[in-house]
């Protein structure tokens, strides 16, 4: 009867810590991580291009086919906290790039495009634990993109605007992705459409600040 408490007391402790080591070692770890759960640093680089057989695309509609594809566009971003999951990190987004040799338009009238510009750079961009990724200006501006579209009269400007875009990160293929976010025309022609719906999927997203740029996991 002496021994039966210690021995009791003693299996309990050993529990614990088996159930303890059994425990998610993500639930330790930093909303981004590379490996072998290793966080992120504050200040390293991010970098994606398009996804392996995708296009960007700005539609005319959330349901047509009309408007400008591009096959080649990429973004950089630079991580500005990245807190214990589950939480949110945040990034700067300094760099949002489409090779306009890539892209094309099927809008009547347009003949090509010689240029897309990301303006009003750098976006705030938060990306949650879940999955949730918000892109957002600076107070007072907007997200906005300039098309430089060739015509039979020559060359239009379209300048288009959205408050901000909500996105998906997936560690399934370390991607995020847009799905026809909402903008409206602030400027141009009427050969400009007058709404535009973004949809484009960048992967792998990698740590280029590391050696080997290993890719980035979100949890």
């Amino acid at each position: 009867m002496r021994t039966t408490r210690p021995l009791l007391v003693a299996a309990g402790a050993a529990a614990a810590l088996a159930v303890a080591a059994a425990a998610p070692a993500a639930a330790d770890g930093a909303v981004l991580t590379t490996g072998e759960n290793t966080p992120v640093a504050v200040g390293d680089v991010l970098n994606a291009s398009l996804a392996a057989g995708t296009a960007a695309t700005l539609y005319s509609s959330a349901t047509g086919t009309s408007g400008v594809s591009c096959t080649s566009s990429a973004f950089t971003a630079t991580v500005t906290a990245n807190p214990p999951a589950p939480g949110t990190a945040s990034e700067s987004l300094t760099g949002h790039t489409f090779d306009s040799g890539g892209c094309s338009s099927n809008v009547v009238g347009v003949l090509g495009v010689s240029g897309i510009t990301v303006d009003n750079l750098p976006y705030t961009t938060a990306v949650s634990s879940d999955g949730t990724i918000t892109v957002t200006p600076a107070a007072g501006s907007a997200v906005q993109t300039t098309l430089r579209l060739r015509t039979l009269l020559g060359t239009i400007t379209c300048v288009y605007q959205a408050p901000a875009l909500t996105g998906t990160a997936s560690n399934a293929d370390n991607s995020i992705a847009f799905t026809k976010q909402h903008f409206t025309r602030s400027s141009g022609t009427s050969l400009c459409f007058s709404d535009g719906y973004f949809t484009a999927k960048y992967a792998p997203v990698t740590d280029t600040s590391l050696p080997g740029g290993p890719v980035v996991h979100v949890g």
